[in-house]
């Protein structure tokens, strides 16, 4: 299967990642990673969202002409996703609403912990858009997306530490990682907090799948 992953952002060492956590879901599939270089280097507010807009779609565009399947979106905000899925006649997918899926489907209700604050209002935006009811709370924390990418950080603690306070404050049944950033800390996670935690790069990747083999 043909899957185009497109990175919203300018940051290839985050398409790499992102690529690495489709393929590791599906190792069988042709996964390509495609980056907007025009885009900001990462995607933290409403302002960012805009910038990277027409880049996506255009992307999105070239995709289908060049004959992916399928479409992955990878960024939690979703960019883009309503006009590209209106403009494509292939499946394209988002991994935040991806990801809201999964863990709905595997805990009921979820928490979802975020990079920044700014992030909050435009993740809760989305839940509302698509009539997703079963998030008890979105939690920053307290991190910029940027500091995903350096070796030896404090990054994945401070995330860390948020779930465990969803855990022990919220009572979900899942937590889902609201940065594609954070897609290599899922199965870490999962093993320290003992519940799902859902990345949502892995959720899109076999969304996908599965919308390309269910439309025929």
């Amino acid at each position: 299967m043909r899957i185009t992953l497109i990175n919203p952002n300018s940051t290839v060492a985050m398409t790499d990642k992102a690529v690495q956590a489709a393929r590791s879901v599906a190792p069988l599939d042709d996964i390509t990673g495609v980056t907007c270089h025009a885009s900001p280097p990462a995607i933290q507010g409403p302002e960012d969202d805009a910038l990277c807009r027409p880049h996506v779609l255009a992307e999105a565009a070239m995709a289908e002409a060049a004959g992916a399947q399928a479409i992955v979106i990878a960024c939690f905000d979703d960019p883009a996703l309503a006009q590209a899925r209106a403009a494509a006649k292939i499946p394209v997918i988002g991994i935040g609403e991806a990801a809201f899926h999964a863990a709905m489907l595997l805990g009921g209700r979820f928490s979802v912990v975020t990079t920044l604050p700014v992030a909050i209002p435009v993740i809760e935006a989305n839940l509302a858009r698509y009539g997703i009811t079963a998030c008890t709370r979105v939690r920053a924390a307290g991190i910029a997306v940027l500091d995903l990418q350096e070796p030896g950080g404090h990054a994945a603690a401070k995330v860390s530490a948020e779930i465990a306070r969803a855990v022990a404050e919220d009572a979900p049944g899942a937590v889902v990682l609201g940065c594609s950033g954070m897609a290599d800390l899922a199965a870490g996670f999962r093993a320290t907090h003992g519940l799902p935690v859902i990345d949502g790069v892995a959720a899109a990747t076999l969304l996908a799948r599965a919308m390309v083999l269910l439309r025929g």
